[in-house]
């Protein structure tokens, strides 16, 4: 059966031959992007408000939104990429849509419980800024089209514009259903900053993947995939700051001593660590009741330093107080709960 008589038929029942590849994530230059498009409302012209959401379309030009979610674009007939869903509300709509698989490739640990309330099967398959490699890649594939065969599949880390767009791109390719330039189109359409240059090779340089190789790839995904060791999670904070350190001293680009250092990406990193740190067992058992919030706190800081990188034109003296600012927050946290 060909690839177009396969997308013809319903999502549900999709069959797709796969194929090999190599590795997806070698850095290289992507033509920059005309910048996110603002997402319009699922209801927007509708007559009700109570109207059922619908699957966006695989051609919408723009994202949309729709209760407890964000930045909704398809990339398939029944596979959207989106933001995390906010409680109930997101886990509803999901359910509206007729979604019965939610993939997460954000850090935070997955909310399975809401989900499962709602007879969605949740997998945790996280990925970096920076990219993702072959076998992260083959496992996504393998999630998504398993995942079709129930139902609508949604693809989300936490705002949904670069890591679940990228990996989105990655899928498609690697299904067959498009072209490398098709996958990064969408990934501009999601609002995927040209800076993630990793996420971006992740679809330039995917090849469809054979059917066997994807049917050998283990279909057990966990639910919850993250680091719980504490500790751990504070010698990473502690190389993405020195990183930081690094990249200030470069003028803001990658340092000639360390050019695989995306500047964007190593804030992007230092903010999850910091949100999954916020949420986690060691936050929530700290005799310091506010030491969660301090660490929520930290992320936001962290996450406007990552915007100030994402701009075209980059402002130095803004860069340089806000990981000043950044640097004395964790100082200030190191006295009082570490040191």
């Amino acid at each position: 059966m060909s690839i177009d008589e396969v997308s013809r038929r319903s999502f549900w029942n999709l069959l797709v031959p796969l194929v090999g590849m190599m590795s997806c994530c070698i850095p290289g230059c992507v033509t920059e992007s005309a910048g996110p498009v603002q997402p319009t409302s699922m209801s927007a012209g509708s007559e009700s408000d109570d109207r059922t959401p619908e699957i966006p379309s695989p051609d919408a030009g723009v994202p949309v939104a729709a209760p407890g979610l964000k930045n909704l674009v398809a990339y398939h007939p029944g596979f959207v990429s989106g933001s995390a869903p906010n409680g109930a509300e997101g886990f509803a709509t999901l359910a509206d849509l007729g979604v019965r698989t939610v993939i997460s490739v954000d850090g935070a640990e997955p909310e399975v419980e809401i989900a499962r309330a709602r007879g969605m099967r949740y997998i945790h398959l996280p990925v970096g800024y920076d990219g993702f490699g072959e076998e992260r890649r083959r496992q996504m594939i393998r999630a998504v089209l398993d995942g079709l065969e129930l139902g609508a599949v949604y693809i989300h880390c936490h705002h949904g514009m670069h890591r679940s767009a990228g990996a989105a791109a990655a899928v498609v390719v690697g299904a067959g259903w498009a072209t490398p330039d098709q996958a990064i189109e969408r990934m501009r359409i999601s609002g995927t900053s040209r800076r993630y240059q990793g996420l971006y090779q992740c679809a330039a340089r995917s090849i469809p993947i054979d059917t066997a190789e994807i049917e050998a790839v283990d279909p057990d995904f966990p639910e919850v995939d993250r680091p719980d060791d504490f500790v751990e999670m504070m010698i990473e904070m502690d190389l993405a700051v020195e990183h930081l350190g690094r990249i200030a001293g470069a003028d803001w680009r990658p340092p000639e001593s360390h050019p695989d250092l995306v500047p964007a990406a190593e804030a992007g990193r230092l903010a999850d660590l910091l949100r999954i740190a916020s949420e986690g067992r060691r936050a929530a058992g700290e005799s310091d009741a506010d030491f969660a919030a301090r660490l929520g706190r930290q992320s936001d800081q962290v996450s406007r330093l990552e915007s100030l990188l994402l701009v075209p034109e980059l402002d130095p003296i803004a860069l340089d107080r806000a990981l000043a600012a950044v640097r004395r927050s964790c100082i200030s946290c190191h006295i009082d709960h570490r040191d």
